[in-house]
Parts: C-alpha cells; structure tokens; sequence
C-alpha cells in the first residue's frame, strides 16, 4: 500500500529545504562581498576569478567606477535573495494550518511581494548594464535576468489580496451571530 505524506510532514520539509536555501543565498553573497573587498583594496589580481569563475578583470581594467556599479549589482540580487528566504523562514515557522489567514502572514506575503520585485529590477537593471558594457567595448556578460521574480512579485502580490480578503472574511464571520 502506498503511504501518502502528511501536511506536516510536507511543512517539516519545506522549512529544512529553506532553511538550506538561505544559507547557501547568504554564503553566495558574502563570498561575493570578499571577493570585491578583496580585488578592490587587497590584489586586483583576484578579479581574474571573482565571481563562481567569472573573470571580470577586463571591467575592472578599464575603470574601476563600472567594476564597483556592476559588483553592487551582482552582490545585491543573492542578497535580496536571501532576504526573500528568510520571510519565507518566517513564515513557515509561524503558519497555523488551521487558520492560515493572518494579518501576520498577509504582511509577510506582500514584503515578499515587494523583496521578488526589487529581485527582479535589479537583476534587470544588472543584465541591461552588462549588456551596455559589452555594447560598449567592455567584456563583460551577466545572464541573472530576473524576469521570474518579477513574475514571482505579481503572484505574490494576488496571494496578499486574497489573504487580506479572507481576514475580512474571517472577520465578518466572527462577528456574525
């Protein structure tokens, strides 16, 4: 006989798999922040491998003002990464099953709204500088996008108005004899 998974234990699960997911967002940052700290004031040498391989020392040859815009950019994105999952840790770790629609969770769920979309614009604005650098003679190639979490914001965003709806919901229920 097949045994199906409870909720709880799907719950127990998603919160270890975010749990990793954070920590390893959180590394990437910092490991990134290191890196620029390290190529900018200790050997510039180390921009020849900066981030996961990437070699970046053509960009910061040729001017150390677009190294630091594009290295802000990178290192923002797995920040506000990291950040989003930490709500999700949040939330997870104070959801009630049995009644879901909280003022609590409604907040939360529009800040992620809020954190997937400033994901997405600077992922966006990251791949169009890359783009405008190579455009201009500079070597340098970014593929984050972002567009999911712009995706992801709009999602987002409808779950917070239906949470919002459902406590007014819940409310009036309550308030109904």
């Amino acid at each position: 006989m097949k045994q199906t998974m409870t909720t709880k234990q799907v719950h127990d699960l998603l919160k270890v798999g975010t749990w990793l997911i954070y920590i390893g967002l959180f590394v990437e940052a910092g490991v990134k922040l290191v890196s620029v700290f390290i190529s900018l004031f200790i050997n510039d040498e180390s921009s020849h491998n900066l981030f996961n391989g990437m070699n970046v020392s053509t960009l910061y040859g040729s001017d150390k003002l677009h190294f630091i815009i594009m290295a802000l950019l990178v290192i923002i994105v797995p920040a506000l990464k990291a950040y989003l999952f930490f709500l999700v840790i949040r939330i997870t770790s104070k959801l009630n099953i049995a009644e879901p629609f909280s003022d609590y969770n409604a907040r939360l769920i529009l800040k992620m709204s809020k954190i997937s979309l400033f994901i997405g614009l600077t992922g966006f604005a990251a791949s169009s500088y890359a783009g405008w650098l190579d455009s201009n003679k500079i070597n340098f190639h970014y593929g984050g996008g972002g567009t999911e979490f712009l995706f992801l914001a709009g999602i987002l965003f409808i779950i917070a108005q239906i949470f919002k709806r459902g406590i007014e919901l819940q409310s009036e229920n309550e308030l109904t004899i």
